[in-house]
């Protein structure tokens, strides 16, 4: 019989009343396997993670380890016990080179002083046992995003980890990428490590992981075999209902143009260009994806959109008007914006749900008398919001910073859809979401491009591109590398060659293009 290399037992955790996050959760993994932990936003996988890691502090419940009993009040704790973590977002400092970045903390140190060879040696050596080549003297700042994840890796192996928790590991991949990441993660597997996936993509749980765990409302559904359960199956216990059917991109209504972006260039702060001669129409009933590798010009594209960034050259008409100069104004245009980072710019993680949910009603004169909200108008609107994007909470006045991510992001989804005049900006409205709560959100996407309303869904999921949308552009090097009118003609082994810059189209001028 296996013996786990670790147990969680009876973990209970709770955000105060109504947000029971861990509800005697037990939790187990073996040594040398991919262990999946699945569930619905709001399930509890992430809490469970960060208790493991230090992150969290379990009210009840016991861990051990090698079936010993273990404390873990810190990520120093954890660490020293063989156990890292990979977030989602990474960590590394830009300015540092890999190398720096790997020992940073643990400095190898000669005569006193940080000992720049061993610590180059040191990721040689791990670069090579794991098949994860990097170069040690690159700056952080210079690496592509699959690479930084290598790096990312590399320090929590340089720390000894036995047991690695990777958090939605391959959000930001190609399909070349990801495949080549699934690569390595069978080789650190098959050298004794120890890994802990925690993600929402049902066909990346099939190809990589030996068993799998599934939360739901913060219990414990079950542990199974990968290969003795299916997709649906999987979905279904995650849930608790039936799946929801494949979705197809449904046939856009060709409108007049409603954003058109002419001839943008960026330049950052050492002259070079991060956006370079950018070209292209969005109109009204479209929904047009952008795909792209992180860090090739989406981030500009969007301050562009959302008056943050002012282009160096060219303009945006947004309804047959110059754009204007602030975000504030542009919403007064009817511009909605799904921000990528929910928690830096999607919410005031010091107000309530309700408040977060209703902001922008909040300045509609409906909900105003003079200078007073119209309360119970506002109560009655947030409830429609959160039910109609089923937002597991305990009330509408608890703070929002005690919501699960994925919870988080339907928020802000639910206030910007329903918001909605013209165009919705999407930069990346579902990462992190369960697929409940995906369809949820794709629904009323797909709802507002039913209605003649323009939608840029920015994505770095090549499946949710695919069901969304019918045109795409995909960005490399700031650039429009190509732009694709019919997806279903084009694999997504093709896009991402595309994404890596490895083939181009010829550019051809919307102008052109819409004659």
């Amino acid at each position: 019989m296996t013996v786990p290399i670790l147990r969680m037992q009876g973990i209970c955790k709770s955000f105060g009343p109504g947000i029971i996050a861990a509800d005697d959760v037990t939790f187990s993994v073996n040594r040398g396997e991919i262990h999946a932990l699945a569930g619905e936003n709001g399930a509890g996988k992430t809490t469970l993670m960060k208790i493991l890691y230090g992150l969290e502090k379990a009210q009840r419940g016991e861990i051990f380890l090698h079936d010993r009993r273990i404390t873990i009040n810190s990520p120093k704790d954890a660490m020293s016990h063989g156990i890292g973590m990979v977030h989602q977002h990474f960590m590394l400092v830009d300015e540092l080179t890999v190398a720096e970045n790997v020992v940073l903390g643990i400095e190898p140190r000669r005569a006193g002083l940080f000992d720049r060879k061993a610590a180059e040696h040191l990721v040689r050596s791990l670069s090579e046992r794991y098949d994860m080549p990097v170069e040690p003297t690159a700056r952080a700042a210079d690496l592509n995003v699959a690479t930084k994840q290598k790096v990312e890796i590399l320090k929590v192996l340089a720390r000894n980890a036995e047991l690695i928790i990777l958090d939605e590991p391959t959000a930001v991949l190609t399909p070349q990428e990801t495949k080549r990441f699934f690569e390595q993660l069978k080789t650190l597997r098959d050298l004794g490590k120890t890994i802990v996936i925690i993600t929402h993509k049902l066909p990346e749980i099939k190809a990589i992981c030996d068993r799998i765990t599934i939360l739901r409302k913060g219990r414990t559904i079950g542990t199974y075999f990968v290969s003795d359960i299916s997709e649906s199956e999987i979905s279904r216990k995650m849930i608790g209902t039936e799946p929801p059917p494949e979705r197809f991109p449904q046939a856009d209504s060709a409108g007049l143009p409603r954003l058109s972006v002419r001839h943008i260039w960026c330049f950052g702060p050492h002259g070079k260009a991060a956006l370079k001669d950018m070209s292209f129409d969005l109109r009204g009933g479209e929904m047009l994806g952008v795909i792209g590798v992180e860090g090739n010009g989406q981030r500009e594209l969007v301050g562009v959109l959302t008056g943050k960034i002012v282009p160096d050259h060219g303009n945006v008409i947004l309804n047959e008007g110059i754009l204007p100069s602030s975000l504030s104004s542009i919403r007064k245009e009817g511009v909605s914006f799904i921000p990528e980072d929910r928690m830096n710019d999607g919410v005031d993680l010091d107000a309530s749900i309700e408040e977060n949910v209703t902001a922008l009603l909040r300045q509609n004169r409906d909900h105003l008398v003079g200078p007073f909200f119209k309360s119970r108008k506002l109560s009655v609107s947030g409830r429609r919001l959160t039910e109609g994007f089923d937002v597991r909470m305990g009330s509408l006045r608890d703070s929002i910073r005690h919501l699960s991510g994925g919870n988080m992001q339907k928020v802000v989804c639910a206030r910007e859809i329903d918001a909605c005049g013209t165009v919705l900006i999407a930069d990346q409205p579902t990462r992190g979401v369960d697929v409940g709560s995906l369809r949820t959100i794709h629904d009323q996407m797909e709802a507002l491009r039913a209605a003649g309303k323009g939608i840029l869904l920015i994505s770095s999921d090549l499946q949710e591109i695919r069901a969304l949308c019918r045109r795409a552009i995909i960005l490399h090097q700031g650039t429009i590398a190509a732009e694709i009118d019919d997806l279903s003609a084009c694999s997504e082994e093709e896009l991402g060659l595309y994404m890596l810059g490895i083939k181009r189209q010829e550019p051809v001028s919307p102008e052109v293009a819409h004659e």
